[in-house]
């Protein structure tokens, strides 16, 4: 049984998970690339188990590995709690890495970082925006403390909560034969192009979940993995578009794109995810606490 682990070991460990390569890793420890693996080699040495797979001079995390991660970042946030507890001031400490899937990551986040840095004083965030699949996968992988997405989430390690929500629409060109202003159940989309978010975002999610359904027949004209691009192929007269009402209202301001109204519910469930191994520092808790607020 290990008995001697220290949290150097431990640092040195999810640092390389995190950086994948042992360069990476020892640039961000500044450390050797020596010095690095050596720390790897004794913690497995003291576990008594391999925690990488060694396949042509690149380290795979393996199921020994997994079961540690957990469990290291618990200890690893613990001892950020210990100098807290015995520094001077109060203030919230150590780094917040939150995911953030397109809409959120850049119509909400913004204002909502800003408010909860006033409210906090802490101003130690990271903010990475992609899709809601490859959030998830930062969050399998702690490479993110918590996600705030669009799409619904169902995964074994993966909970789950709701906190806000937004309102999508359906926009065409201004010169498009729907873009009249007149109220149309969805039947009057029948047969129509789309230009579409890449598999895994969550306004392709609502589209493919609420709206084609309900058609006849639908046609994929493009597939792009940005809201701009998607507005911009709109606007060019591509097709039609499916988003948050929030990221398309800059464009329907400047005449580029017109909203169709649709007799139909169009709003949208924000999330919280989360590790459900994960440890909630304090940090964590109070950023939890106010999204629920915000």
């Amino acid at each position: 049984m290990a008995t001697n682990i220290s949290l150097k070991q431990l640092k040195v460990f999810t640092t390389l998970i995190r950086h994948k390569t042992l360069t990476s890793a020892s640039e961000s420890l500044y450390l050797s690339k020596a010095a690095v693996s050596m720390a790897i080699s004794e913690l497995e040495k003291q576990i008594g188990r391999t925690l990488f797979d060694r396949i042509n001079n690149r380290l795979i995390l393996n199921q020994e590995g997994q079961k540690l991660l957990p469990l290291a970042d618990e200890l690893l946030q613990r001892s950020k709690e210990i100098e807290q507890v015995f520094s001077d001031n109060d203030e919230l400490s150590g780094q917040l890495r939150i995911g953030a899937s397109d809409t959120i990551g850049n119509q909400v986040a913004p204002a909502l970082l800003s408010e909860f840095r006033h409210s906090s004083n802490h101003t130690c965030q990271s903010l990475f925006i992609s899709n809601t699949a490859l959030i998830c996968q930062k969050l399998i992988d702690y490479e993110l403390d918590i996600g705030l997405v669009e799409g619904h989430v169902d995964h074994d390690e993966i909970s789950s909560c709701s906190f806000s929500q937004d309102e999508m629409c359906v926009i065409c060109s201004p010169d498009h034969v729907l873009a009249n202003g007149s109220t149309l159940g969805l039947s009057g989309l029948n047969n129509m192009n789309w230009v579409l978010r890449e598999a895994g975002s969550g306004s392709r999610e609502f589209f493919v979940t609420k709206i084609a359904p309900q058609l006849e027949s639908w046609h994929e004209s493009f597939q792009l993995n940005t809201t701009e691009a998607l507005i911009n192929s709109v606007s060019a007269g591509l097709g039609l578009g499916c988003l948050s009402l929030l990221s398309a209202k800059h464009a329907v301001q400047d005449g580029r794109v017109c909203i169709i109204d649709l007799d139909m519910n169009m709003k949208r469930q924000f999330w919280i995810l989360l590790h459900k191994e994960k440890y909630q520092s304090p940090l964590l808790k109070r950023f939890i606490d106010f999204c629920h607020h915000y």
